[in-house]
Parts: structure tokens; C-alpha cells; sequence
């Protein structure tokens, strides 16, 4: 009796693991923009809130980003206002999808989401009149390229830098696209980065309504990012 009660035992322990369904694929997690992407390190918040909610063998996340360059990098339709110049250059565009296709080679992905951080470039141009266009524009390019029309879509909104629009012209204006964006489809989102260029920055540098975000807005704005997408995530 001894034994057979081992042997349930043991049954039922490696047979209820046997019946655990297997994850039906990766979620995907693509990370771009200009330079406040740039200056955010997924592994100190985003990464680590991500694994926690979909486990470490089920995340694939890509990130490319640039300081300093306009949405016409990355969208192959960009047009200015007015006029033929300047012309799109997608080549960050490009450079991302390299990386995202050699990312998901042989991998099934059950969701995929955009996270973008960029605009300051285009507010100092003053192309607010064509970003509202050239931001969807760019998700439908990606989630074509992607081959997915479920494709969750976060931005983050540019901070309170230049609310008087003194250096750049365009700055609220942006914002507001942004918003008017992030709240346009039920898998888009966006999130609040006016409390994150405050403190110190990475080199130890105090700063106040600065361009960039301090050490501290990076790791809050990955943490940001990370429970916007699970929201969406979850929704699906």
C-alpha cells in the first residue's frame, strides 16, 4: 500500500506538469524613436516588468533608436506641408527591421507592440502640420511589414520641455497629435512623460523641464511603457 501511494503520488505530480499547456508563442515588444529611446535602457525597467508578466522564454524584445532624427527616417511616405524637400530617408526604418526579422526568424508570435518615443525633431522643423499622418502612417507600415493587424501601438507623449513653443516651434503641437493618437484606436495608448526630465541625468548632471529625461525618468518611463503595453496586451 506504501508503494502504490509513492507511485499516485509521483503520477500525479509529473502528470499534472504534463498537462501544462505549452506557450503558444513570443510576444514581440519593438522599441524605437529618437533620443529618449535612445537614452532608455530596457534591461533596468522594461524588460525585467515584461519578463515578470509574460516570462523570460516568451519575450522577444527589439529596440533601435537614434537621438536627434525626424519620422521621415523611419516613414517611407513622408511628404513636408508644402513643397518636395526634405524628402524621406527611411533608412532607420530599414536598420529596425533587420533587426526585427532576424529577431522572429522561426519564431510563432502570438502579439506584437510598437512602443515609439520621438517627435522633438519634428517640432524644431516645424512639420507638426504632416506628424498626425506620418505617425499613423508608420504604424500601418509596420504592422504591414509585420504581416499583423492586431499590432498594439504605445507612444509616449513629449514632455514639458517647451510648452511655450520658444525653441521648438512645433512642441504642443506634437504633444497633442500624440495624444489625439494614442487615444484613437482601442490598441493604442500613450503615456505621460512630464515628470521624468526632472533630477539628475546620467552624468550626474541636476536638471529641470530638460530636453532629456533624468536617471530616474528612464527607469520610470520603461515602467511606463511596460504596463501600457499589458493593458493593451491584455485586451486583446
Amino acid at each position: 500500500m506504501k508503494f502504490l501511494s509513492i507511485f499516485w503520488l509521483l503520477w500525479s505530480v509529473f502528470g499534472m506538469f504534463s498537462c501544462t499547456p505549452e506557450p503558444k508563442g513570443k510576444y514581440l515588444f519593438i522599441l524605437s524613436g529618437q533620443s529618449n529611446m535612445a537614452g532608455l535602457l530596457p534591461e533596468e525597467s522594461f524588460t525585467p516588468a515584461i519578463e515578470a508578466q509574460f516570462g523570460k522564454d516568451n519575450v522577444i524584445i527589439v529596440k533601435d533608436a537614434h537621438g536627434g532624427q525626424p519620422i521621415r527616417r523611419w516613414y517611407k511616405d513622408w511628404k513636408p506641408a508644402q513643397g518636395n524637400e526634405p524628402k524621406a530617408h527611411p533608412d532607420l526604418y530599414d536598420s529596425l527591421w533587420i533587426k526585427i526579422r532576424k529577431a522572429i526568424r522561426q519564431e510563432k508570435i502570438v502579439s506584437a507592440t510598437f512602443i515609439w518615443m520621438q517627435g522633438e525633431r519634428d517640432a524644431r522643423e516645424q512639420h507638426g502640420a504632416v506628424y498626425e499622418k506620418s505617425l499613423i502612417g508608420l504604424y500601418d507600415q509596420l504592422a504591414g511589414d509585420l504581416g499583423r493587424k492586431d499590432l498594439n501601438f504605445v507612444i509616449g507623449r513629449l514632455s514639458d520641455f517647451d510648452m511655450e513653443n520658444t525653441t521648438y516651434p512645433h512642441w504642443t503641437r506634437i504633444r497633442k497629435i500624440q495624444v489625439k493618437v494614442g487615444e484613437s484606436s482601442p490598441r493604442f495608448g500613450w503615456i505621460d512623460t512630464d515628470d521624468l526630465n526632472d533630477g539628475y541625468n546620467r552624468k550626474g548632471k541636476k536638471i529641470t523641464n530638460d530636453l532629456h529625461m533624468s536617471q530616474e525618468g528612464y527607469v520610470e518611463m520603461g515602467n511606463r511603457f511596460a504596463k501600457q503595453a499589458i493593458l493593451l496586451i491584455q485586451d486583446e
